[in-house]
Formats: C-alpha cells, structure tokens, sequence
C-alpha cells in the first residue's frame, strides 16, 4: 500500500516543474538574510563570536570584523547569483566554503546542537546543488550556447 502511495507520489512530482527555483530561491534565502545581518547586526554577530571557544583561532586568520564583513558580503552575492541560477555551482562552492568556516567558529560549541546541524542540512544543500547544477529555470541556461545546455 505504501509501495502504490509513494509511486502514485512520484508521477505526481514529475509534472511539478518550479521546484527547482523553489529550492535555489529558498536555500538563497538564508544566505541573503544572514548576508545583511552581517551588516545591520554586525556588533551583535561579532559578540556572538568573542563567545565562541574558537575565537583564538579566528583572530589567526584575521580580524573578526573584516571577516564578518568579507563573508557577508559574499553571502549576498553568492546568495543573489544562487536564486537567480546563475553561476550556480560557482555560486554553491562559494557560499559551502564561506559557511563551513562559520559553523565551526560559532556552532561547534556545548549547546548549538540545533543551530550546527541546520547549518549541516545547509551545507547538504548546497552539495547537491553544486554537482546536480541549477535545474529549471536558471539563467545559466540562458546564457549558454544551446549544444552546451545542461540542468535541464
């Protein structure tokens, strides 16, 4: 019975077609919102950084407040070219090599249970999006010759 659900399931999704701008659009989301944040919240961010029991080893490869705008500003951006499926793969290694970085520096620590694995579940994401491509409706597709057309 559950065999016939998740088939019948299966055909069902096959016709659904915006999934794909869905998933980048929603994924971006979180990068572009966090992005600001870093900007409009920045002293707030960074006090939440001189917490982190990594804070010594963040100070070795700079200035928290640089870094904080540095990894803002490429959460904006990236996450803007991810939405859009521009760059996508470009767009996904840029915004998973920012992040990993991050999660260890403030959500490997006693309690951030919650926020370390929502970042791992990110991280996930950005994964398949960087081998799978962008899918439908991207602009990567519109900007390539048509016999190199991919994702699709």
């Amino acid at each position: 019975m559950l065999r016939k659900l998740d088939n019948a399931l299966a055909r069902m999704a096959e016709k659904v077609t915006v999934v794909d701008p869905v998933f980048r659009l929603s994924i971006s989301l979180i990068f572009i919102i966090g992005g600001l944040g870093h900007f409009f919240a920045h002293q707030h961010m960074l006090g939440r950084m001189h917490l982190s029991p990594w804070r010594s080893h963040v100070e070795i490869i700079g200035n928290p407040s640089v870094l904080l705008w540095l990894s803002g500003a490429i959460f904006i951006a990236a996450g803007i070219t991810l939405a859009l499926g521009y760059m996508t793969r470009i767009s996904a290694a840029a915004l998973f090599l920012t992040l990993v970085p991050i999660t260890v520096a403030v959500h490997v620590a006693p309690g951030h249970t919650g926020p370390l694995f929502k970042n791992v579940a990110i991280l996930g994401s950005l994964i398949y999006l960087f081998v799978r491509g962008p899918g439908r409706w991207a602009l990567d597709h519109q900007l390539q010759p048509f016999n190199t057309r991919r994702d699709r």
